[in-house]
């Protein structure tokens, strides 16, 4: 299945499986691809691997688990491909981001980044429906610990399996803030993603925020405009600020409706096969803005590209990163899977955006307050000047 996807080493969304860092990857329809035969001989490095092992079964001092082992093994193999895009799941971590497909999710909600120094876990996000924060955790809060291990003694796959656990269970942590240690219990539950609101702002704009592409997405939001429009709506604002990107066919769907008679999208495979998806002639003509950040990544990035080189709307905000591969699943026989790039898209135009990013044509910086008070859907429209600046190009 292609998705368009945003994977960040060393971060991990609890309760979205290990997210893979929000990992939403521009797909195509299908969940996983069928893994081909096994057509390497025993060459050099298959060798070398037995002989290492071999060695450690024989004079190592302490035992070892070879599951953690096969995991570390075939994790180590996917990320010497050097692309950060390309991931390992455990059959753990897979069927988790399974579930998250589905918009729902049990855990605590939060993403967590590991300090440099290896002394614990930073949250970098706490989900606003999760039951992290009816439990008071906030933003640069440090996980110390978890059931009274230490979190400095666990790796990424340690504290998620401490971390998760059974729908009403709860977990013990141990956070820092500041200098002050808080003690928390936290009641692990199912939370629905809440990936689109819209409501319709002063001055006849209709406003909507897209957190995903995921299922229905294209039809959600279609929609919402359908309703801000019955509301009086005479302009468009598209929020896809932290929007990690989703599934192909939801961007492509989406497009069409928006845009008139053109290609809309471009994807290139691994054998170099071009396939070009177009939009009929059918638009919505309106004046639009699209607001995107810095975590606006893969679907998100090329629904701001496409408005933008058709001229359809003014782009607003900070550059993104730049994430133009897309993965394919492939499911492996004990459960666990990997997800490698195996192509990439381009723009209608033909561009690729890997490692460029959009630029905005309004560019709007914020200060990194700002930026978590806009994630956490703390800051009054009226004070979010992105959003200020994008309703201000809609009424020119």
């Amino acid at each position: 299945m292609k998705k368009m996807c945003r994977l960040t080493a060393f971060v991990l969304v609890f309760a979205i499986s290990l997210s893979l860092s929000g990992c939403m990857l521009l797909e195509g329809e299908r969940e996983t691809i069928e893994v081909p035969p096994i057509a390497r001989s025993d060459v050099a490095y298959q060798k070398k691997v037995n002989e290492i092992l071999s060695i450690m079964d024989k004079y190592y001092i302490d035992g070892y688990d070879t599951k953690e082992l096969d995991d570390y093994l075939a994790r180590a193999a996917v990320e010497a491909s050097g692309d950060r895009w390309s991931v390992y799941m455990t059959a753990e971590e897979y069927a988790k981001s399974i579930e998250e497909d589905n918009n729902a999710y049990v855990g605590i909600g939060v993403t967590v980044q590991r300090l440099e120094d290896e002394s614990g876990y930073i949250i970098t996000e706490v989900n606003k429906n999760g039951s992290a924060r009816e439990a008071g955790v906030k933003v640069n809060d440090k996980i110390v610990s978890v059931e009274g291990e230490s979190a400095s003694k666990l790796d990424m796959d340690g504290l998620s399996k401490a971390i998760r656990g059974e729908e009403g269970t709860t977990v013990q942590i141990t956070v820092q803030r500041g200098e002050e240690l808080i003690d928390l219990t936290i009641t692990r539950k199912t939370i629905q993603i809440e990936v689109l609101t819209y409501m319709l702002l002063e001055g006849s704009v209709g406003y909507i925020k897209l957190a995903q592409f995921t299922h229905d997405t294209a039809n959600m939001t279609i929609k919402a405009v359908e309703e801000l429009k019955k509301q009086g709506a005479t302009s468009l604002v598209f929020d896809m600020r932290y929007n990690p990107g989703g599934f192909k066919s939801e961007l492509v769907e989406l497009l069409d409706y928006l845009l008139p008679k053109g290609p809309l999208f471009r994807s290139v495979d691994y054998n170099g096969k071009e396939e070009v998806d177009h939009s009929d002639s059918d638009c919505l003509e309106m004046p639009m803005a699209v607001l995107i950040n810095k975590d606006s990544y893969s679907a998100a990035e090329f629904f701001a590209a496409a408005l933008q080189e058709y001229d359809w709307a003014t782009v607003v905000g900070t550059k993104t990163t730049g994430k133009a591969n897309y993965q394919e699943t492939f499911k492996l026989s004990d459960g666990s899977a990997i997800r490698i790039s195996t192509g990439h898209y381009q723009t209608p135009n033909g561009v690729s955006l890997e490692g460029v990013g959009v630029t905005p044509d309004v560019i709007v910086e914020v200060d990194e307050e700002t930026y978590y008070a806009i994630y956490n859907g703390e800051l009054a429209p009226k004070l979010d000047e992105q959003l200020q600046a994008a309703i201000s190009a809609v009424k020119k």
